[in-house]
C-alpha cells in the first residue's frame, strides 16, 4: 500500500472510532439496541461494551453478535426483543436525503429487518461515505438460491426498462458463490448511478426472486459522519 492510501485508511479508521464512540453515548440504560453489521458499525460494538449498560441487543449478523457477546453485550432474537429503541450501522453510501445503499458485508436482508423494527436508526459512516449522488458502489441485491441465474437476467432487463446500463456480478467467497447468514446469494449491481432511488427500489421489490435489495430510503433518523474537526450530525 502506498503512502498516500495509508494516509486514507488511516484517516477513515480514526472517523469511523469517532462515529463509533459518538453513536455509543447515545445509547442509555434498559434499550434495546440494534447492532449493524461492518468495519464502522464493529466500532460502535466496541464502544458500547465499553460502556457496560443494562441493555438487550439485537445483531445484524453472526459476526456482529459473536463480537457483541465477547464484549459481554446481551443477544437476544428479533422476535424476542418487541420494537427495537435505537438501531445504529454503517453504510456504503450516504446520498442526499440520508438515502442508503447498503449490504456491502452481506447481511443487508437481516438490517433491513431489523432497522425497519426500530423506533430510531442512526447511520454511521466516515467521510468517504458520503456521495452527491447513489451509485458509484455497487448495489447488492439479495435473491434465493433456486433460480438464481434466471433471476439475475429479470433483475437486468428490469433495470434496463429504466434507462439504467451497467455490470452485474455474483459475488464470489472462497472459489464459489457467497451465502449470507440466512443461506442466499448476493447480486452486485454496478449501475454508476442511481437518479431515482424510490423508483428502483420499488422495481427491484417487485420481482419474484429478490428476498431483498439494499436501497435503505427514508429510514435513517439522523448520520453521524466523521470529519477533520469532529463528528457532523447530518438530518433527512
Amino acid at each position: 500500500m502506498s503512502a498516500s492510501a495509508t494516509a486514507v485508511a488511516s484517516k477513515a479508521r480514526r472517523e469511523k472510532i469517532a462515529v463509533g464512540e459518538a453513536a455509543a453515548a447515545l445509547v442509555e440504560h434498559g434499550m434495546t439496541v440494534g447492532l449493524g453489521t461492518g468495519s464502522t458499525a464493529k466500532e460502535f460494538v466496541t464502544a458500547l461494551g465499553r460502556r457496560a449498560l443494562k441493555i438487550r441487543c439485537v445483531a445484524t449478523s453472526m459476526a456482529t453478535a459473536a463480537q457483541a457477546e465477547s464484549l459481554g453485550l446481551a443477544i437476544i432474537p428479533l422476535d424476542a426483543a418487541g420494537r427495537i429503541d435505537l438501531t445504529v450501522d454503517g453504510a456504503d453510501e450516504i446520498g442526499p436525503g440520508l438515502a442508503l445503499i447498503k449490504g456491502g458485508g452481506g447481511a443487508l436482508l437481516r438490517e433491513k429487518l431489523v432497522w425497519e423494527a426500530s423506533a430510531r436508526c442512526v447511520v454511521i459512516a466516515d467521510s468517504g461515505k458520503r456521495v452527491a449522488r447513489l451509485g458509484a458502489y455497487p448495489l447488492p441485491v439479495e435473491v434465493t438460491p433456486f433460480g438464481y441465474e434466471t433471476t439475475g437476467r429479470r433483475i437486468m432487463a428490469a433495470v434496463a426498462r429504466l434507462g439504467l446500463a451497467g455490470q452485474a456480478t455474483w459475488r464470489a467467497h472462497d472459489g464459489g458463490l457467497m451465502r449470507t447468514d440466512s443461506g442466499n446469494l448476493i447480486y452486485d449491481l454496478a449501475l454508476g448511478a442511481i437518479p431515482d432511488p424510490p423508483t428502483l427500489a420499488s422495481l427491484l421489490k417487485g420481482l419474484t426472486g429478490v428476498v431483498e435489495h439494499g436501497l435503505f430510503l427514508g429510514l435513517a433518523e439522523r448520520a453521524l459522519i466523521g470529519s477533520e474537526t469532529g463528528v457532523e450530525t447530518v438530518l433527512p
